[in-house]
């Protein structure tokens, strides 16, 4: 019984950090950035979703609205006024660049956190369950907000395949990823695909964070975990490579639950930090290499 326990619950989180890792997986393979806000940005969506949900008695489904708007806005937000100027900048030597956008997202990820930690509270937050009731599967008690998580997740994670392997923008986005320059000589404006991109991504997260909320809870203090969990996910995936960071993110989730479960849920990540090491010393290009 216990072993099905790690199997269902190892399935919901494995698949709420697929999304998440997905959509850093998609930010840096289009645009080049490694967002280190991305866990601030998960932040802002599910403070928005509890606020709306609990303090306004709003319901969840418009907190969760609420929570999607908020960080996709949060997104634009941290495109336009931190990585663009960057970007753009005649002052910033260009081979130094990625450097930069690295520093500025880090701090605007610290900015968030302390923002949320003294307009609201640095203690857990937890958004109410989408849907309520309990399953009982083979003896096992499963929440049926779990499942929905599990199933929002792969929703979103299949629409984003959709749009990128059936779509006219999807073609596009693509392109950018593999030869940006030239698109520029085919015509296509270059800000206009990353404003683009940077939407989808804000959809992404927004939902990884609205997710993550009614399913365990965060708190300002869990920024850090969250941007250094998607980045190992990505990291141990290969970098750019949208399979690879959806196979380790089941990796990560079911070390971390497995660990939970039979050792001890203070020391969760440390095995998946341990074998993050490990693969960056045996294989540095990830599971599946760069794409």
């Amino acid at each position: 019984m216990l072993g099905l326990q790690i199997l269902l619950d190892g399935f919901a989180i494995s698949s709420l950090y697929g999304l998440g890792a997905i959509g850093f997986t998609l930010i840096f393979g289009v645009s080049g950035v490694l967002n280190l806000s991305h866990g601030g940005l998960m932040l802002i969506a599910a403070v928005a979703a509890w606020y709306v949900a609990g303090d306004l008695h709003a319901g969840q489904y418009l907190g969760a609205l609420a929570g999607l708007l908020a960080g996709t806005a949060s997104a634009l937000v941290t495109y336009l006024v931190v990585v663009r100027p960057i970007q753009r900048s005649r002052v910033i030597p260009r081979d130094e660049t990625e450097i930069f956008v690295l520093t500025g997202t880090l701090l605007w990820g610290i900015m968030i956190q302390e923002a949320v930690a003294y307009l609201f509270s640095d203690n857990p937050l937890t958004v109410p369950a989408l849907i309520g009731g309990v399953a009982s599967i083979g003896g096992v008690r499963l929440p049926y907000n779990e499942m929905l998580v599990a199933a929002v997740s792969w929703l979103s994670i299949g629409l984003l395949w959709l749009l990128v392997n059936r779509t006219r923008m999807g073609k596009t986005l693509l392109a950018c990823a593999i030869n940006p320059r030239g698109l520029t000589l085919l015509g296509f404006e270059l800000s206009r695909i990353y404003f683009a991109v940077w939407v989808i991504y804000g959809l992404l997260v927004s939902a990884a964070g609205v997710l993550l909320a009614s399913f365990l809870g965060t708190s300002s203090g869990n920024i850090g975990n969250l941007t250094a969990s998607a980045f190992s996910i990505v990291v141990l995936g290969g970098l750019g490579s949208v399979s690879g960071s959806l196979i380790a993110a089941y990796v990560v989730g079911y070390l971390e639950t497995v660990t939970a479960y039979l050792i001890s849920p203070e020391i969760r990540t440390i095995p998946a930090l341990l074998l993050l090491v490990l693969v960056l010393y045996l294989r540095p290009q990830g599971l599946l290499g760069r794409r």
